[in-house]
C-alpha cells in the first residue's frame, strides 16, 4: 500500500488521544483480516512506540511497513503459529508469517506460562515478521513479576557491514531485557546492536533533520550526517562502540550473538548467508523469515520472590539516588523516562507529526485533534 506524502512543514505536530489511536488502528488491522483480539494486541504494540517516545517504532511504520506486509502477502493476517518442538520449558515455533506485532506477544506469554511451571521458559521462533518495539514484548514478563528477554534478527535483510568489511551482512538485531524495578517504572532495556535502528534514521530524513556524527558512515569510514544518504545507499549504520579501535567489535559481537540465538537456533533466515557475499556494500535483502526468541525467568521459582523484589527495588532506587553531575539531568535507568512519557501522553495526548496525521487520515483512521496543552 502506498501512502501519499504530505506537504506539512517538518516539525509540526498535533495531539491525538491514545485510546482513539489504538482503537482506530485495531479497526484497521481487523479490516485487513486479523482476528479482533490479535488486532488489538498488534495495535497496542504499535502504539507503545508513540506512547513511550520511541516514535521511530510507532505509527510511523503503519503505512510504511505493516500495511505493505499485509497487502503484499508477506504477512498472513490469519496465520496460526505452529509448535514444532515442545520440551515443556522450551519450544520451537513456526510463526508462519504471522504479524509480529501480536505473534511476539503471544510467544512471550507462552514463555511466561512455561516459566511458571519450570522456573524458566524459552520460545524460539522462525518464520516471523517485524515485531515493533522489542521492549513491549519483554515488558509483558516484567508485568508478571518475571525477567523477560526478547531478541530478533532481521531475517534475510542485511543493513550493517562487519567492522572493516565492505559488504552489508547483518541487520540491526535488537535486544531487550525487562524486569520489575520501582513502582510503575519497570526496567526496560530496548536497543539495537547498531548505534541506532533504521527507523531513527528514516524519521530524521522525513523531518529534514541531520543526525549526529557517529550514527552513519560512508564506505571510507567518514562520518555522514545526512540521514537520506542511508536509503540512497551512500552511508551505512555503525555498530555500538564506534570504530574498530574503540569497541565496534562489541556491538558487532552482540549482533552476531543475536543472530545465533534468535535465527540459527530455530532455523530462520540469517544475514551472513552465502548469497550476502554478492552485495555491493549497500543494504540488500528482505526482512522475511525473521527469527526471534522470547525468554522468561520466574525469580520466585529460584529464590523467595519477596527477596528478589526487595533486591531489585534496592538496586534501582540506589541508582536513582546517585548524585548527578547536573541537577537538571538526574540519573535514571532504562525504562524510567519511557514510563514517565507514557503517563504524560495518556493524560495529555500523543504528539503525532502533522504530515503523519494526514497520512493516517488518508488510510481511513478517524483521529480527532486535541487542543494543544504542552504534552511532552
Amino acid at each position: 500500500m502506498t501512502v501519499r506524502r504530505s506537504d506539512s512543514a517538518p516539525g509540526q505536530t498535533v495531539l491525538v488521544d491514545y485510546h482513539d489511536l489504538r482503537h482506530a488502528i485495531t479497526g484497521l488491522f481487523t479490516a485487513h483480516g486479523i482476528p479482533s483480539q490479535r488486532a488489538a494486541t498488534a495495535a497496542t504494540a504499535l502504539c507503545y512506540g508513540d506512547l513511550t517516545g520511541l516514535d521511530s517504532h510507532g505509527v510511523f511504520n503503519l503505512g510504511r511497513l505493516y500495511l505493505p506486509l499485509l497487502t503484499s502477502g508477506r504477512s498472513d493476517p490469519v496465520a496460526e503459529p505452529r509448535t514444532l518442538t515442545d520440551l515443556g520449558a522450551c519450544a520451537v515455533v513456526d510463526s508462519r508469517r504471522a504479524l509480529g506485532l501480536w505473534a511476539a506477544s503471544e510467544a512471550m506469554d507462552s514463555a511466561v506460562d512455561r516459566a511458571r511451571r519450570h522456573g524458566i521458559g524459552l520460545v524460539s521462533v522462525r518464520g516471523a515478521t517485524h515485531f515493533g518495539c522489542a521492549g513491549f514484548h519483554a515488558a509483558r514478563a516484567a508485568k508478571q513479576g518475571m525477567i523477560g528477554v526478547v531478541a530478533g534478527n532481521c531475517g534475510g535483510q542485511r543493513i550493517a557491514r562487519p567492522p572493516r568489511g565492505a559488504v552489508a551482512m547483518l541487520g540491526t538485531n535488537p535486544l531487550s531485557v525487562a524486569a520489575p524495578a520501582l513502582e510503575d517504572h519497570p526496567f526496560v532495556l530496548d536497543m539495537s546492536t547498531t548505534v541506532v535502528p533504521t527507523g531513527r534514521i528514516r524519521t530524521a530524513a522525513r523531518l529534514g533533520e541531520t543526525v549526529p556524527e557517529g550514527w552513519l558512515e560512508d564506505p571510507a569510514g567518514n562520518p555522514v550526517t545526512d540521514p537520506a544518504a542511508f536509503d540512497r545507499g551512500e552511508a551505512c549504520l555503525r555498530w555500538l562502540g564506534g570504530n574498530p579501535d574503540t569497541g565496534a567489535y562489541k556491538g558487532f559481537g552482540l549482533g552476531l550473538a543475536v543472530e545465533l540465538l534468535a535465527a540459527v537456533l530455530p532455523g530462520a533466515a540469517v544475514g551472513p548467508a552465502p548469497e550476502s557475499l554478492g552485495g555491493d556494500g549497500r543494504p540488500h535483502g528482505r526482512d522475511d523469515d525473521i527469527g526471534f526468541f522470547a525468554l522468561a525467568i520466574a525469580p520466585g521459582e529460584l529464590r523467595r520472590e519477596e527477596d528478589f523484589r526487595g533486591a531489585a527495588r534496592s538496586l534501582f532506587s540506589t541508582l536513582l539516588g546517585c548524585p548527578p553531575l547536573d541537577e537538571h539531568a538526574p540519573v535514571r535507568y532504562p525504562g524510567w523516562w519511557e514510563a514517565e512519557r507514557a503517563r504524560t501522553r495518556l493524560r495529555d495526548g500523543i504528539p503525532v507529526a502533522a504530515h503523519l496525521h494526514e497520512e493516517l487520515t488518508e488510510l481511513g483512521l478517524v483521529l480527532p485533534v486535541l487542543p494543544a496543552n504542552g504534552a511532552a
